[in-house]
C-alpha cells in the first residue's frame, strides 16, 4: 500500500480524520515531529479513534529520518505551489504521499528535495485559497486506491 505522510501537522481534528481514513483504506500514516499536539489528545479521541486506528502509526523525528527508514518508490507533495494535478499520476504501492502543515505547506526545500515534476495540486477556483488537509488527503488517497482496484476493500 502507500504511505501517508504529515510533515509537522498542527491541527488535532485533522489528524484524527486522516489516523481514521488510513485505518479505513490501509495506507499507512507517518507524521513527522514536531507535532502541534499530542497524540492523546482530547480533540483526537473525541474523533472516536481506538487502538486498532492508530496501529498503523509511526511518528518520525525528521523528515530525512522518514525517508532513510522508509525509503519510499516515488513521493508526491501536495501543494498550491505544484502545477502537474493529482490525478494525472500512476501511483504504485511503495509510494508517499505528503502533506505539508495546515498554516504554512511544504516549506521550501522539501519541495525542491521532491522534484517540481512530483509536487502536485488539486484544482480550484482560482480565487480560492487552499482545501483543508483531511479533505485533500482523501481526495488524492481515493485517487491513488481507485487507480490500484481498491486494494483489500470489500467489494
Amino acid at each position: 500500500m502507500l504511505d501517508i505522510v504529515l510533515y509537522q501537522p498542527e491541527i488535532p481534528p485533522n489528524t484524527g480524520n486522516i489516523i481514521r481514513l488510513c485505518a479505513n483504506t490501509g495506507f499507512r500514516l507517518h507524521l513527522i515531529e514536531p507535532l502541534g499536539f499530542e497524540l492523546d489528545d482530547k480533540r483526537l479521541r473525541r474523533a472516536g479513534l481506538d487502538y486498532r486506528e492508530f496501529q498503523s502509526l509511526q511518528v518520525h523525528p525528521t523528515w530525512p529520518s522518514y525517508v532513510n527508514k522508509i525509503k519510499p518508490k516515488n513521493i508526491y507533495g501536495l501543494s498550491t505551489k505544484g502545477t502537474t494535478s493529482y490525478s494525472s499520476m500512476a501511483y504504485q504501492p511503495g509510494d508517499t504521499l505528503l502533506f505539508g502543515p495546515e498554516t504554512r505547506g511544504l516549506p521550501d526545500d522539501i519541495r525542491s528535495s521532491i522534484g517540481v515534476e512530483n509536487i502536485l495540486r488539486l484544482p480550484m477556483l482560482s480565487n480560492s485559497r487552499s482545501l483543508n488537509l483531511s479533505n485533500t488527503v482523501a481526495i488524492v488517497a481515493y485517487e491513488a486506491w481507485r487507480q490500484l482496484g481498491f486494494i483489500g476493500s470489500i467489494k
